[in-house]
């Protein structure tokens, strides 16, 4: 069993009110091997939200040395925290083997996130939720990786 992005399965949850559509993510959820998370909904952030990004390195947030902030400066560490928990939650119980998430996000992302900056610069490095689920175990990828939409 598989977790997803949900928006890369069509549901409108990213940050704009928008999704991540790609028809293979789309395709193995359809056929029952995965189920669908959003981690910022999770940790209780609306739809569509002002879009975040991280200060620090995942697991710097992890240990509380780091933050994650919305473009309008407000701090939303706990939302994305909380919803990486919830995940990981999801993950344990239902011994999920694989996650393919959304690159980029500061939940999701999983070869890079955004630098911090909001001028779109990427750096190297994982999403809360990413990292979370790789110090449990799980394999994760992103949907680039699995050859994108």
């Amino acid at each position: 069993m598989y977790l997803i992005s949900a928006c890369l399965c069509g549901v409108n949850c990213k940050y704009n009110g928008g999704n991540n559509y790609s028809k293979y993510c789309d395709d193995l959820f359809k056929s029952g091997k995965a189920i669908l998370i959003c981690p910022e909904q999770l940790g209780g952030l609306p739809t569509p939200r002002i879009p975040s990004e991280m200060i620090q390195k995942a697991e710097d947030i992890l240990k509380r040395e780091g933050k994650i902030f919305t473009k309008d400066g407000r701090d939303v560490t706990e939302e994305f925290v909380k919803g990486a928990n919830e995940v990981e939650e999801i993950a344990k119980k239902l011994n999920i083997e694989g996650a393919i998430l959304k690159d980029g996000s500061p939940s999701c992302g999983v070869n890079y996130v955004y630098d911090g900056t909001f001028t779109g610069k990427k750096i190297k490095g994982r999403g809360i939720t990413a990292e979370i689920l790789v110090k449990n175990g799980v394999f994760v990828m992103s949907e680039n990786d699995i050859g994108g939409k």
